[in-house]
C-alpha cells in the first residue's frame, strides 16, 4: 500500500508535529510505504497532494484538524484515491463523523493500514469547483468567521466565542435568495448553513439528522430572532436541539443555491462570498474507516 500523508505540524495547539511521527513509524510498521508531504504554505501542500493523487498514490492521509482534511479532499474528490484521516486538530467534525480515532495517531494509522474503504457523498461549490465535506455556512456565523480569522488571541474554540460577542451586537438579518433544486425561496435570514454530514465548528450540530450519504443536502435556516433569543438559542446547537425552535427551518435538496450579500465558509475554510450553488455528489469519495 502506497500512501502520501499531508500534515500541518501547527494543528492540534502544536501537537501534531509529533502525532506524525507517531503515525508515519506506526504505517511504516505496518508495511505501509508512505510519503511525506509538508508545503510552505496551503496552495503549496495542495499542489503535492494532487501530485501524489495524480501518481496513483492508494489513500492521500490528512493529519491535522478540519483544515487540512478539507484542503486533502479538494485533491481527491471525484478520484479512485482514499482520503485517510488522521485527527489532531483543535476541530475534527468529518472524523467524528466518520466513526474515526481523535487525536490518537497510532489508532488512526492503523485505520489506514486496514484499508477498509466506505463510499461517502461530497459538496462540489461553483464557481471555483471548490469541494466540502460537512458544513457550509452563510451569514451571522460567516461574518464571526471573518472576524475571527484576524484575532491573533485567544487561540482556540474561545476565540469564536468573543468573535460573537463583537459581531452580535450591530448584525441584522439579511435576505437571502435561496433556491432548492427547482423551488426558489426568498427569506430573511440570520444564517444559512448547508449540511452534508451533522456538525461543523468542533461539533456545532447545525443540521442534525444529515447523513453523509444519502445524496441530500440538508438546509438550516435561521429566521430574524431578536439578539436575546439568538444568546438563548446558540448553546442549543452543540446538542442539535436548536431545530425545535419556531425561527428555525429544515429543507433538504440535492442542489442548493446561495445568493445574499456575505461570505460563504465551509469546513471552517473561506469560500468567498455569494452567489455559490452547492451539488451534493454522491459517492464522490472514497474513505477509509474502521
Amino acid at each position: 500500500m502506497q500512501v502520501a500523508l499531508v500534515s500541518n505540524p501547527t494543528a492540534g495547539k502544536g501537537t501534531a508535529r509529533a502525532a506524525t511521527a507517531v503515525a508515519v513509524a506506526r504505517l511504516r510498521e505496518r508495511g505501509v510505504d508512505v510519503r511525506e508531504l509538508v508545503g510552505r504554505d496551503g496552495a503549496e501542500a495542495l499542489t503535492l497532494c494532487r501530485s501524489a493523487v495524480a501518481d496513483g498514490v492508494d489513500a492521500l492521509v490528512a493529519l491535522g484538524g478540519d483544515g487540512m482534511v478539507h484542503l486533502a479532499l479538494q485533491a481527491v474528490a471525484g478520484t479512485p484515491t482514499a482520503l485517510g484521516v488522521v485527527a489532531q486538530g483543535t476541530g475534527n467534525d468529518l472524523a467524528t463523523h466518520l466513526g474515526l480515532p481523535i487525536r490518537a495517531p497510532t489508532a488512526a494509522a492503523d485505520v489506514v493500514a486496514d484499508a477498509r474503504t466506505r463510499q461517502v457523498d461530497a459538496v462540489r461549490v461553483t464557481p471555483g469547483e471548490s469541494w466540502f465535506g460537512c458544513v457550509l455556512g452563510a451569514g451571522f456565523d460567516s461574518v464571526v468567521n471573518e472576524r475571527a480569522n484576524v484575532m491573533r488571541w485567544p487561540k482556540g474554540p474561545q476565540r469564536y466565542n468573543l468573535a460573537i460577542a463583537a459581531e452580535l451586537p450591530r448584525f441584522r438579518p439579511m435576505p437571502f435568495r435561496i433556491t432548492l433544486d427547482d423551488e426558489v425561496w426568498e427569506t430573511e435570514a440570520m444564517l444559512v448553513a448547508v449540511g452534508n454530514a451533522s456538525s461543523y465548528g468542533a461539533g456545532m450540530k447545525i443540521t442534525p439528522d444529515a447523513v453523509i450519504d444519502d445524496g441530500l443536502l440538508d438546509v438550516c435556516v435561521l429566521g430574524p430572532v431578536s439578539k436575546v433569543e439568538f444568546l438563548k438559542t446558540f448553546p442549543k446547537v452543540f446538542k442539535g436541539t436548536h431545530v425545535h425552535h419556531p425561527a428555525v427551518t429544515i429543507r433538504r435538496a440535492r442542489t442548493v443555491r446561495l445568493e445574499a450579500s456575505t461570505v460563504a465558509y465551509a469546513d471552517g475554510e473561506r469560500l468567498g462570498p455569494l452567489p455559490l450553488t452547492c451539488e451534493c455528489v454522491p459517492g464522490a469519495v472514497t474513505v477509509l474507516t474502521p
